[in-house]
């Protein structure tokens, strides 16, 4: 509510009357006025308010602040100070804006400055700076990635040096459990499922080792190869049918057939997403991807046309 003194320039009167200020209150016409006047007038009349000791005095700058907008010059010189006090408003904060920015600039210069030991180092310098470090992160990864895969892959060849007759399959050296892998193909959005989407379904199974999403050739068809950590969660998996026809986009499940090595040389794509040890590597830089190909063993013939 407005204050009272209604030749105060403090007073807006179109609050008094609670109406709405500035440019919309300029274009309001007399009758709609009136009619706020009426209602506010039937509200705050003094008989309704017995007990409030300044129901007179509001009655009284309901009446006044009634009668100014009723005038039309004092009205037009009413919204031409309000329209003055608006644009003011705006420059103060436009100026706000632009000091803020230039202390903004200063402290930035500042830390530059201590961080290049005393000496002034552009900013953009600072960025690629970060960025190199950044960089460094991401090998760091994946020589530990590369490490707990060759790792993996040695004590396998250790314990398939004589060949294995319950399947898999021990060329180039690598034993691999052709029973624990899945092919997994979907029709309706080749990005509907992820490798962390795809093992929160199979892990109901039992244990996930690795998740590999074929690099889409088509946008409506996608396909990936789960491996499971044993055997029986695979064949579990794959009598569970009924499970995947629940989701908006059906599932299909199938062994995948014995096409000779399980691991052979890079194909020309890479993996669009891949989950190695179950600790989901989706999404990651085109750099680290580059990286992968040149190092990670990828699946062949598990992936049909």
């Amino acid at each position: 509510m407005a204050a009272t003194g209604q030749d105060g320039d403090d007073v807006d009167h179109y609050e008094v009357l609670c109406l709405p200020s500035g440019e919309e209150g300029a274009a309001l016409s007399v009758e709609q006025i009136e009619k706020a006047y009426r209602t506010q007038s039937r509200l705050r009349h003094p008989d309704k308010r017995p007990d409030d000791p300044n129901a007179t005095a509001d009655f009284q700058s309901l009446a006044s602040s009634y009668k100014f907008l009723r005038d039309e010059s004092l009205r037009r010189q009413f919204d031409a100070r309000l329209r003055g006090r608006r644009e003011a408003a705006a420059r103060a904060a436009a100026t706000g804006v632009k000091r803020r920015k230039a202390v903004s600039d200063l402290e930035e210069r500042e830390r530059a400055f201590a961080a290049g030991g005393g000496q002034y180092v552009d900013p953009d310098e600072l960025a690629r700076r970060e960025d190199k470090r950044k960089a460094a992160d991401i090998d760091r990864e994946l020589n530990e990635l590369k490490a707990r895969k060759n790792s993996r892959i040695s004590g396998s060849a250790s314990t398939s040096a004589h060949g294995d007759k319950k399947g898999g399959s021990t060329e180039n050296g690598v034993k691999t459990d052709k029973g624990k892998y899945l092919k997994v193909s979907w029709e309706g959005g080749a990005d509907y499922y992820t490798a962390a989407k795809l093992e929160e379904i199979f892990k109901q199974f039992g244990k996930v080792e690795d998740i590999v999403i074929k690099t889409k050739k088509s946008r409506n068809r996608g396909s990936a190869i789960v491996v499971m950590a044993s055997k029986e969660a695979a064949k579990t998996a794959l009598k569970n049918h009924s499970v995947y026809n629940v989701f908006p986009v059906p599932l299909m499940v199938a062994p995948v057939e014995e096409s000779g090595p399980a691991f052979a040389t890079p194909p020309c794509e890479p993996p669009r997403a891949i989950n190695i040890d179950g600790t989901g590597f989706v999404g990651m830089e085109a750099s680290v991807f580059r990286k992968l190909q040149e190092e990670a063993m990828w699946i062949t013939g598990a992936f049909g046309t």
